[in-house]
């Protein structure tokens, strides 16, 4: 399914979750199985041969696009979550919000030193976690090949937070 066609999945809600805010809802894709599986083809197809190891999905929607790609890669899913939601030992990254700060987390013995890994989430916009994101990656050891995003929120600039190759499936 390609880009054009995924599109149609995508639901504008204007005014959530405060007024300005023109929200992108990825539920309508979620209710369609060959939807689902198009934007989990699109998202894994750039990196098929490229040795990933692990895909870090990021809390919580990245959980749903992460696990179906990590499988399509033959590769192990991360879970990055927010602050104590992980019950072991954890690498942790602090960042700043626009409104405030927020850590991220996950295991120390989820991706080892040296392992190729592949960072997912539904949604790029200002960039923030993705960026926490990576840097916690890169905290572990690991060798961050690229991030892939269903959707970008291209005005806001998120992928200019990352130094690593980019790859939006839709772009808004």
């Amino acid at each position: 399914m390609d880009a054009e066609a995924l599109k149609q999945y995508i639901r504008d809600v204007p005014d959530f979750p405060k007024d300005g805010i023109l929200f992108r809802d990825i539920t309508p894709l979620l209710l369609e199985p060959k939807a689902m599986h198009g934007a989990a083809e699109a998202l894994a197809s750039p990196y098929r041969d490229l040795g990933i190891e692990r895909v870090l999905g990021i809390e919580s929607r990245g959980f749903l696009f992460g696990a179906p790609v990590a499988q399509q890669l033959g590769a192990g899913l991360v879970l990055v979550r927010k602050d104590g939601k992980l019950p072991w030992n954890t690498h942790r990254v602090r960042y700043e919000l626009e409104y405030g700060v927020d850590t991220v987390e996950m295991h120390v013995d989820a991706v080892e030193e040296g392992q190729r890994v592949l960072i997912v989430d539904d949604l790029i916009a200002t960039g923030g976690t993705a960026a926490a994101t990576l840097e916690l990656a890169h905290k572990a050891g690991a060798e961050v090949v690229a991030c892939a995003f269903l959707i970008e929120l291209a005005a806001l600039g998120g992928r200019q937070q990352l130094d690593v190759p980019v790859h939006a499936v839709l772009e808004y």
